[in-house]
């Protein structure tokens, strides 16, 4: 059953198996996050080879980043969005995260959209043709299991939505589960390269982290999707850095 929670959680894509889940339940589903990243990833390399005998390459990552914003309903991008909006502000982390509510978006929030989407694509469109496959796999289960980090490490910053609701049933277990099945994911793909390109990955996502923590005093579901967002975008930045001078 976590399976299908971490997929109605992480995607849009309809399953039969729906129902309404207690804090353990969804606590427990935090462990397949990162299955559930691997079969986005899979979609977006199914893509990449059948788009790329016809389209090319500047369409065709336009359309793997549109792809990947709408299996998953946007639900990160604007989590990244609206932390941005909270960034903005200079002042309480009460107040930083009362702007993060609200429903318009201010112009740090588009403007960060639009930066964060321009930097994926300029990684994408970057990546070398050998490693190409295995980053498009990688980007979404590593990004995934940043957020399973982000849950069980930090404290909650508000006791409401579904951030919190996550967090209640969080355990060790989850993280330790999501972890084995990241490290597994990337060794199959790139052996040695692909756990440097865990600790790499990891070691930015804990900067991330951790700034985030300081300005809103603990994380909630925006900063989850934000901290999604910077991985996606660290993971095509070190396979750039790894192809090209290590």
């Amino acid at each position: 059953m976590g399976l299908w929670i971490a997929w109605q959680l992480l995607t849009i894509i309809p399953i039969p198996y729906r129902g309404h889940y207690s804090p353990e339940d969804l606590g427990k589903s935090l462990g397949f996050f990162p299955v559930v990243g691997l079969f986005l990833g899979a979609v977006l390399f199914g893509l990449d080879l059948l788009l790329r005998l016809f389209l090319p390459p500047i369409l065709v990552n336009v359309l793997l980043l549109v792809a990947l914003i709408l299996l998953t309903g946007a639900l990160h991008l604007d989590g990244f969005i609206d932390t941005c909006d909270g960034l903005a502000l200079k002042s309480s982390a009460a107040e930083r995260l009362k702007a993060m509510h609200d429903s318009r978006v201010g112009a740090f929030g588009v403007i960060g959209g639009c930066s964060m989407l321009l930097a994926q694509f300029a990684g994408l469109m970057s990546l070398p043709v050998e490693l190409r496959g295995s980053a498009l796999l990688l980007m979404p289960t590593l990004s995934r299991c940043a957020m399973v980090y982000a849950i069980c490490a930090y404290p909650p910053a508000k006791k409401e939505g579904m951030g919190w609701a996550i967090k209640q049933g969080a355990s060790g277990k989850g993280m330790a589960l999501a972890t084995v099945i990241s490290l597994a994911i990337a060794f199959a793909l790139l052996r040695w390269w692909g756990l440097a390109l865990v600790a790499g990955s990891a070691i930015l996502v804990l900067i991330f982290a951790r700034f985030l923590c300081s300005r809103f005093e603990g994380l909630n579901g925006d900063n989850y999707g934000a901290i999604n967002e910077f991985t996606q975008l660290a993971v095509l930045i070190l396979v750039y850095i790894i192809a090209n001078y290590i």
